[in-house]
Formats: C-alpha cells, structure tokens, sequence
C-alpha cells in the first residue's frame, strides 16, 4: 500500500477540537495520505458552536468513542493509521489492539488498565473533573489557568493563552472517571488488547514536560506492550508539554510521525 491510498485518521483528545488537526492533516496530505479528523460523538463542528453546546458532547464514555471510530473505519477502503493525543491516543491504542488500522500513533496517551503511575501532576490536571462526582455525566471547560498548567506549561504564557482561545471546547468527564477505576474494574473500558502479535505497528511519542499525561505513565504503557510480537516504539520530546500537537513545535512531532510511517513502509 502506498501513502496515496492510505488513510489518516486523527483523534482528538479532551477539551481540544477536532479542527486542532488541521495543520497536521495539511502536511499529511502534501505527503501523500488521505487525512480526515472527525469529532467524538457529539461533537459540532466548529469550535464555537462545540462551546455553545456542552450538552450534546457530555456523557459520552470510552467505548461510546471507540465504536464511533470503529463505524467511520468500517466505511474506508483500506485500514487508516491512527493518530491519537490523549484521549485519542488511548482510542487509537483501543483499535489497533481490534485489528481495525493499519498502524496507530498515540501521542501522550491517557493511561490504559494496567498503567499504575499517577504522579501528582496528573492528578491536579484532572482536579476540574474529578472535584464534582456528577462531572461524570456532564461536559466540563478548563479556564485558562488551567490549560495553562494542564496543556501550556512547556510554553509561554501567551502561547497558552491563543490556544486556549483557539481550540479549547468543553469534554466530557466520563472518560477520566472511566479511566481512572480502570485497575478496580474486571472490564473496563480503559482495557487494550495489549498482547496481540499480528496487528500493524504502535508508536507512542512522549512530551518529557508533559502534566496531564507524565512520562512515568507512557513509560508503563510500553511496559504493557512487552508480551507482544508486534512493532511497538517510544519517541521522546523531552521539552515538550501536552500542547505538543498544537503549539509552535507540532511541525517537528509531525514530522518524526512521517518519518517513523516511511520506516515501516506505511
């Protein structure tokens, strides 16, 4: 298969619309791939009305997302690789673990059942959710202060801020409540097929000065891949925070992504 007919599909993450994607979605093309980047379920299609209208995104949970891409993949002519951040890249994990991509990328991915790391940053960037039990079930915004820390600390202040206004919409808090019983629960949703051997290739990139998802917790998701014959690589950006996808440096990331695709011959 070549890139002319393979299919890219990012996936976003919490609070970030699906329209971040669009500057990676341009460089994929002029490399030859056919990019798409559809929202969860529920998500409207611009930024402002997305804010306008928490209800419609709120109470989707972990495998509501997953069967959502599933659907979408079920329509392409070949398998896509996956592109994931965060949320996104659990998903993406989720789906290639189903044998339904031709490879994944998850970019600080949220921790999958099996991880046990939580350093104490990530839990203060959860804090908005996790401070309200019925943020469960409701969409929740970050101020600026908080995406500040959350995604921007690896930028400066004004940086953080434009995006912030740029990208951020409300998330649903399901996923990280899911996510986070995921290790007390027999079949959680934040469960990935982690030993299969015949299924195309993983590459998980780490920001080192990541909040939301620390190292020590893309560390131990590798860990989770060590019974499995499948191609499964680490790439470290060790001044990067979780804005990485979206702030001045997202060429760069792009860029280690194309070139990890040409090494494998995807």
């Amino acid at each position: 298969m070549t890139a002319a007919s393979t299919p890219v599909i990012f996936i976003h993450g919490l609070w970030l619309h699906p329209l971040s994607w669009t500057d990676w979605a341009d460089m994929f093309e002029a490399a030859g791939y056919l990019p798409a980047a559809p929202g969860w379920p529920g998500v409207p299609d611009t930024v402002e009305a997305a804010r306008a209208n928490p209800d419609s995104i709120a109470n989707h949970g972990i495998n509501d997302v997953t069967s959502h891409y599933a659907a979408i993949i079920s329509g392409l002519p070949a398998k896509p690789i996956l592109i994931g951040h965060s949320f996104g890249g659990m998903i993406a994990e989720k789906l290639l673990g189903q044998d339904l991509a031709a490879a994944a990328i998850a970019i600080d991915a949220a921790q999958i059942k099996g991880v046990l790391p939580l350093p104490l940053s990530s839990l203060r960037s959860t804090l908005p959710v996790f401070r309200n039990p019925a943020n469960q079930h409701l969409a929740v915004s970050l101020t600026a202060e908080q995406f500040r820390y959350s995604f921007g600390n690896a930028i400066d202040a004004g940086e953080s801020n434009a995006l912030y206004q740029q990208w951020t919409i409300p998330a649903p808090g399901r996923p990280l409540f899911e996510a986070a019983e995921a290790n007390f629960s027999l079949h959680s949703p934040a469960k990935v097929n982690t030993t299969v051997d015949n299924r195309g290739p993983l590459l998980l990139i780490m920001g080192g000065q990541d909040h939301t998802v620390p190292e020590a917790i893309t560390k131990s998701t590798l860990k989770q891949y060590r019974h499995s014959g499948a191609i499964n690589d680490l790439i470290e950006f060790p001044d990067r925070g979780h804005s990485l996808t979206i702030d001045h440096g997202w060429r760069e990331v792009a860029g280690a992504c194309l070139d990890w695709l040409d090494k494998h011959g995807l």
